[in-house]
């Protein structure tokens, strides 16, 4: 596992710099995900203008002003923060011992980086007002296209996904943070479904003030939200975030790292072996050995011990002297993340190849909440999650969420073929 990117140019290049520490897996590959989908969600915005589906709204704009005085405020505070935190990572004494989400929420930061790189900002806002400066401002009237507003639609999207990811992720785990109040200010911690929901509350409000029809903009949204998804289970992976299945009984972990194939008797071992871990975590496991048919695959794929992870969770490596991320777990679990990654890539081809074949607006975001909901649902049965009782079952939240996101594409789907009629798109 790679926690960050120094672990990553450790193991791959042979050298130590000790700033990467703070490039965290996890947010790199959800930033990657986001650049994608934002190029992504452009291309089929554009497609959709073309076919005359989406239309552009008027703007008044005022050219040829000086930079004013908030302007030049909210870019030397913008240039503060980074400077403050960003630049001050290069003048943190023993940067290895630095925990990355404690150093970004704390007051941990270097004034003078963030002093001068705020009057960067600031001046180069300045030069670039001045450079367009005309003797007499004047207002000119231009046309927006949806496809203009990816970067607003992008920022949205992210900022009241990563909200709405944290706080339904404090809901689900409410014990622990009554516990601890302060996780919630934490980078760790965060539940998709929350994110869809919000950021779709947040979307939908964005959309109606731009005069952009929802209904045609969530079928585009479709697609580009599996790929984010799937993209996103790669940090999950490659960080080893938690975000793993129950112990395979059929392989057994080493003491420096890797499985091997193993009885349910070594695993009663490693219970005993390790019965203060397995206090502190649910032992609930399967035995599914490598199918035959199948043996062409690592064992790896059906069974991991996530040595390194970023939440060092399990018992110490033997052959680790670092001083973070030295654990991996007692016992190899499903790599629920990697199985998630394929069947998202594989779902986010047959919406891709749909979307140009299906002409009634909505069928395609009702199949999208369609695959969604069921992915995730039977994904939930072999994952590790808090689970509650409702109505005498044993269910996650995620798998309640789910089944109302299922409800709600067959109602979509519904819906959409029986209105299409009224809510034809204008590209027929």
């Amino acid at each position: 596992m790679y926690p960050n990117l120094y672990y990553v140019f450790r193991d791959w290049f042979g050298v130590e710099w000790k700033f990467l520490h703070f490039v965290n897996s996890f947010g790199f590959f959800v930033a990657v995900g986001f650049l994608v989908c934002s190029v992504v969600l452009a291309r089929e915005l554009r497609r959709k203008s073309r076919d005359g589906v989406f239309q552009p709204t008027e703007e008044t704009i005022t050219v040829g002003e000086p930079a004013t005085i908030g302007e030049l405020v909210s870019n030397f505070l913008l240039g503060f923060v980074l400077g403050y935190k960003v630049l001050g990572l290069l003048f943190v004494d023993n940067t290895f011992k630095v925990n990355p989400q404690e150093y970004i929420f704390s007051s941990q930061g270097n004034w003078l980086a963030g002093m001068v790189l705020g009057a960067v900002f600031a001046a180069m806002k300045w030069r670039e007002k001045n450079r367009q400066k005309l003797a007499k401002p004047e207002k000119r009237t231009i046309r927006v296209w949806p496809h203009d507003r990816v970067g607003e639609i992008t920022m949205i999207a992210l900022i009241f996904g990563l909200v709405g990811a944290k706080l339904f992720d404090t809901f689900e785990n409410w014990d622990s943070f009554l516990q601890d109040p302060s996780s919630i200010f934490s980078a760790s911690g965060l539940t998709f479904y929350g994110g869809l929901i919000l950021a779709g509350i947040a979307l939908w409000w964005y959309t109606r003030k731009h005069k952009i029809p929802f209904i045609h903009f969530v079928d585009v949204m479709g697609p580009v939200m599996m790929l984010a998804y799937a993209l996103g289970r790669i940090g999950c992976q490659v960080s080893g975030d938690g975000d793993w299945g129950i112990y395979n009984a059929a392989f057994k972990t080493t003491p420096n790292g890797g499985i091997l194939p193993a009885t349910q008797a070594d695993f009663n071992s490693a219970l005993a072996t390790h019965a203060d871990f397995f206090a502190r975590h649910e032992s609930h496991h399967a035995f599914f050995p490598k199918p035959g048919f199948l043996k062409f695959l690592p064992d790896w794929f059906f069974a991991y011990d996530f040595p390194h992870n970023v939440n060092e969770t399990g018992v110490k490596l033997a052959n680790c002297t670092d001083l973070q991320y030295c654990n991996h777990l007692p016992a190899p679990v499903f790599p629920t993340s990697l199985y998630e990654i394929i069947m998202c890539l594989i779902l986010f081809g047959i919406l891709w190849m749909l979307r140009k074949r299906i002409r009634i607006p909505g069928l395609l975001f009702g199949i999208y909440l369609v695959f969604n909901g069921v992915e995730r649902f039977f994904i939930e049965r072999i994952r590790v999650n808090v689970k509650m009782d409702f109505l005498g079952m044993e269910v996650t939240q995620a798998q309640l969420i789910s089944s109302g996101i299922i409800i709600a594409g067959i109602a979509m789907i519904v819906f959409a073929k029986t209105n299409y009629k009224k809510i034809k798109p204008k590209a027929d």
